[in-house]
């Protein structure tokens, strides 16, 4: 296995860092303190083909390896986990979920304009009352001639306000029957589709998040994704793709975090000496350093099942839970590195260590994770 970057991840970074810069870096903080998203940023980054990164061509999309996507993510990752957590939301689940399971006309549709940034990609899964517990959702769609009824409402939803198209998972048989469930595409503009209350969120603040609500909205039965009943198994396999996300985001997170700390340590001076001599912070740098390692290892491992057309659910689980988890405890580190200035806001890695805890919690808990992985152990 080659570990070095391909050409293509080569030109990726090096693209997403002078449009980091020019776009991101001014900008990132004040989007934090007011909790504001960015739309306007991600028609610049549809331009760069940053949001169709794995739709073919003949979509409008880049072609680009799940390598490449990875790269994507975690690059943006080290300098807003905001853009970066909302580029794999509309990528991975809204975009991803069409074109996994979309019809030729679906995709013609709908994914030219997804790819372009004309268009922005929302997912809606999570509930409430059913976080985890997906196969108790109370939102349903109930048939009414070849039109779908769609009544209830999600939570927690990346691009809730935003977006102009909504894959949104919905009972369509009995409670807890895994059959029982539907995917549909639902355009925003839809009478009877609203947003609800905007999060109020300890970290990731310029990634919108926030309630939709469905009232007697009218689907068409062509914008169900697949047939009845494949809703949940669809959104698992959707899934499997966006832990992997999830993963990129929090190695983003953790390599800007590392970043700032070495060069931290290598500037400041106490006793005399730069602190990045003393053992206490060079080990710290060391776990940090190798705890990402590990972490890209686990992703790229499954990454290469993915574009192997290979089974991953196990593999995209571990890769997201631990990434997940190391990255708050690199976080937690690079403050402990910057002392009292880690804890201002006038230093990078107070936002790091807020943005980090997400990935521990979005696309499955690290609790979830870990029953799937106990569950595919051979």
């Amino acid at each position: 296995m080659n570990f070095e970057y391909t050409e293509n991840q080569k030109l990726i970074k090096q693209t997403i860092l002078d449009f980091a810069k020019r776009e991101i870096v001014p900008n990132f903080m004040e989007w934090d303190e007011k909790q504001y998203f960015p739309i306007e940023l991600f028609k610049k980054l549809g331009e760069l083909g940053m949001l169709g990164v794995l739709v073919p061509s003949k979509y409008g999309g880049s072609a680009l390896s799940y390598n490449d996507y990875v790269t994507v993510v975690s690059e943006l990752a080290q300098f807003c986990g905001s853009i970066a957590l909302s580029v794999a939301a509309h990528n991975s689940l809204c975009v991803g979920h069409i074109l996994k399971f979309g019809s030729e006309k679906q995709k013609i549709k709908w994914l030219p304009k997804l790819s372009s940034g004309e268009f922005l990609g929302a997912w809606a899964l999570t509930e409430t009352g059913t976080g985890s517990d997906a196969l108790n959702m109370s939102t349903t769609a109930v048939k009414k001639g070849n039109k779908w009824i769609v009544n209830g409402s999600k939570n927690w939803i990346t691009h809730g306000i935003s977006s102009n198209v909504i894959v949104v998972l919905v009972r369509t048989g009995s409670v807890g029957d895994s059959r029982g469930i539907s995917a549909f595409i639902v355009d925003k503009n839809n009478p009877g589709v609203s947003s609800g209350k905007k999060e109020n969120k300890l970290g990731m603040r310029a990634s919108e998040t926030s309630e939709v609500i469905f009232d007697n909205c009218e689907v068409s039965e062509e914008d169900m994704l697949g047939s009845e009943g494949e809703g949940f198994v669809q959104a698992m396999k959707v899934l499997d793709g966006g832990r992997i996300s999830i993963a990129a985001l929090a190695l983003g997170i953790s390599k800007g975090a590392y970043n700032a700390s070495l060069s931290y340590s290598k500037e400041r001076e106490q006793f005399g000496r730069k602190i990045s001599q003393f053992q206490a912070i060079s080990f710290k740098l060391a776990d940090m350093c190798t705890e990402i390692n590990a972490s890209e290892l686990l992703i790229y491992r499954a990454c290469q099942l993915i574009m192997e057309d290979k089974k991953v659910t196990k593999e995209s689980a571990m890769a997201k839970y631990y990434a997940s988890e190391i990255c708050v405890k690199i976080a937690n580190e690079a403050v402990q590195v910057f002392g009292g200035y880690g804890y201002t806001k006038d230093f990078p890695v107070e936002k790091f260590y807020r943005d980090s805890k997400l990935c521990t919690i979005g696309e499955g808990t690290s609790e979830i994770q870990k029953i799937v992985i106990s569950k595919h152990l051979s």
